[in-house]
């Protein structure tokens, strides 16, 4: 009676095997939501990868509060994505040997190796995301200051970059090299921490700087890279048939034709029909986008729910915890207690359960 994920567990695994096997050094990302399995979940996932020989001795959550949730289940080092800010002051969800921090400010190292003066750092330097991150002289700056603080642990270069828009290789080159230059006094192996490199930028990145370690950062495609294993299901909760002019609902809809009305598991709670942007930038995307408002307006909106593989039009907007669905005259009904298939974007979904074979 809930909105369920079903996981294909020997393929999921085997497929998170394989990511970490072509990947040294990987940082597995657990943040948010947790790709939908809870980041509870994917802590206990790492510690599976590390248990089996893998190259993972670090995972990365997106913000401190995010830190009790994984500290008990990960044996290993943590940094924390979002960049430390002096109001986060000193957290003692995990202890400080474990915990990496992300700076990406200079009055803000000022401040934590004030609070500090062991703290283990990576620093970020801006890229073309213009997100977080410090500049080329700023780099520099860093280097003078952490060489006062020899206590101070800095674990290398954060680098955040912008999804597809081409290779991103010129760009990590030339930002690299500034660390370089910088002459940031580090601690054993200087080491890169990069997103949203392919395959094949990381190898050659990995020859172009030999004496570094390379250490990406991998979250959809590491969790979320074989959809084929994964499953979303909801339940049939109550089946109503309907004729042509009945009223239903919160808002005492009609029904535009003969059919019937499902009322299915799966609501605003869990994040079913609350649509975040897809970033598409053509022309038909856009099209899309718009009929899809046209359709709002008129009542008419298409429900991530499938019956038979067919997507059903919503009924009315989904409420908390359930949805109603319309089907047409001819069209088979599924009866109360039936599963049907559901369309979610996983990083914005909650499920009641995960299932996992």
């Amino acid at each position: 009676m809930s909105l369920e994920l079903h996981v294909d567990g020997p393929r999921w695994r085997a497929h998170l095997d394989s990511v970490a096997a072509g990947h040294p050094g990987l940082v597995p990302v657990c943040k948010g939501n947790g790709y939908g399995f809870t980041l509870a979940r994917l802590a206990r996932k790492v510690q599976w990868l590390a248990d089996r020989g893998h190259d993972v001795t670090a995972l990365a959550v997106g913000t401190y509060t995010e830190l009790p949730e994984v500290a008990q289940r990960w044996a290993g080092d943590v940094v924390v994505l979002t960049p430390w800010r002096p109001w986060i002051g000193v957290p003692d969800a995990l202890p400080t040997r474990r915990l990496i921090h992300t700076v990406s400010r200079l009055d803000d190292l000022r401040a934590l190796l004030a609070l500090d003066p062991t703290a283990r750092i990576v620093l970020e330097r801006t890229t073309s995301m213009l997100r977080h991150g410090m500049a080329a002289r700023e780099l520099w700056e860093a280097g003078e200051l952490l060489r006062k603080h020899p206590g101070a642990r800095v674990e290398g270069l954060a680098l955040h970059l912008p999804l597809g828009q081409g290779t991103h290789l010129g760009e990590v080159t030339r930002l690299v090299n500034d660390f370089v230059a910088a002459d940031v006094p580090g601690h054993g192996t200087p080491q890169i921490w990069v997103s949203h490199l392919s395959d094949d930028e990381l190898a050659t990145l990995r020859g172009q700087f030999a004496d570094y370690t390379i250490r990406p950062r991998i979250g959809t495609g590491l969790w979320l890279g074989d959809r084929g294993a994964l499953r979303v299901s909801a339940t049939v909760l109550d089946v109503h048939e309907v004729e042509r002019g009945d009223a239903f609902g919160y808002r005492g809809r009609t029904a535009p034709k003969a059919g019937h009305v499902l009322v299915v598991s799966g609501g605003t709670a869990h994040g079913i029909g609350l649509e975040a942007p897809t970033g598409e930038q053509s022309v038909k995307a856009r099209a899309a986008t718009l009929a899809r408002g046209g359709l709002d307006a008129a009542g008419f909106v298409r429900s991530p729910f499938a019956i038979d593989g067919k997507q059903r039009l919503f009924a009315e907007p989904p409420h908390m915890q359930a949805s109603m669905l319309f089907v047409p005259h001819g069209a088979r009904v599924p009866g109360v207690g039936e599963t049907v298939d559901v369309r979610v974007r996983y990083t914005t979904t909650s499920f009641d359960r995960v299932v996992v074979s």
